[in-house]
């Protein structure tokens, strides 16, 4: 068969595929008790689980493991689903199936975050879960970090620890073959940043003041030049040249 693709044992092609009214009945009958429901949810929602997993093949994990971790999402999706919400089911599951699988590949990651710091990132997380929610948004970082009573910058950090890492090779733009990758926009041998071990930033820039951190924050996650970071913080080019040299060498001699 041209189209049978099977994973954990699962023929993708013969998967059924519910419209949404079909979806919003069976979370009616659901949460009224019926069992019965809620496996059709998951038989009928797999194909979604299958899309949201090709996001992650060029990872190298095994496409069973993803399958299985990408279920797990999604019965929780299922399970805290709120119909009065107004809102397509598959809105609210994929972002919980990616969720899940991403805390699969971080807890599975040969690098290892701190835990003060993970714990930072989940409790964001979980609080920006719950003003999307409220709100029926995204939440800004601004009010991620209000909620949680940190500095904006602790959060970003955080968050960033555990993003999943990426290869140099991943294409980043491409017109008409002429592709450019990841690696193509790292620095050279005389850019500061180079030395730079992310992970070991993220420890380290506790210890500066709120100046430096900033600097360090518009240059290295932003990807601004010096000048940009002069003109947004009101400081001449050398100032900024300075400072950041200075910050540097001070999180050098804390690693």
């Amino acid at each position: 068969m041209y189209n049978k693709v099977e994973i954990c044992g699962v023929n993708t092609s013969s998967l059924k595929v519910l419209s949404e009214s079909e979806k919003m009945e069976l979370l009616k009958r659901m949460h009224a008790g019926d069992l019965y429901a809620r496996d059709q949810l998951v038989t009928g929602n797999l194909r979604l689980v299958l899309s949201v997993i090709q996001r992650f093949t060029q990872r190298g994990e095994n496409l069973d493991d993803l399958f299985q971790v990408g279920c797990i999402g999604l019965l929780k999706a299922i399970d805290n689903f709120d119909i009065s919400l107004q809102l397509k089911f598959s809105t609210y599951a994929v972002p919980m199936i990616i969720g899940e699988i991403r805390r699969y590949l971080r807890d599975n990651n040969s690098i290892r975050i701190s835990r003060s710091m993970r714990d930072v990132a989940y409790k964001a997380m979980q609080i920006k879960e719950k003003l999307t929610n409220e709100r029926l948004r995204d939440p800004t970082i601004e009010e991620i970090a209000a909620e949680m009573q940190l500095p904006k910058e602790d959060v970003v950090l955080a968050l960033e620890s555990i993003v999943e890492p990426v290869s140099l090779y991943e294409p980043v733009y491409s017109d008409g073959g002429d592709t450019i990758y990841i690696m193509d926009q790292v620095g050279d041998n005389n850019d500061d940043k180079n030395w730079l071990d992310e992970i070991s930033l993220k420890e380290a820039i506790r210890n500066l003041n709120d100046r430096e951190k900033r600097i360090l924050y518009l240059r290295f996650f932003k990807g601004m030049t010096q000048i940009e970071v002069s003109s947004e913080i009101g400081i001449s080019q050398a100032q900024v040249s300075r400072l950041e040299k200075g910050a540097l060498e001070h999180i050098k001699k804390q690693i």
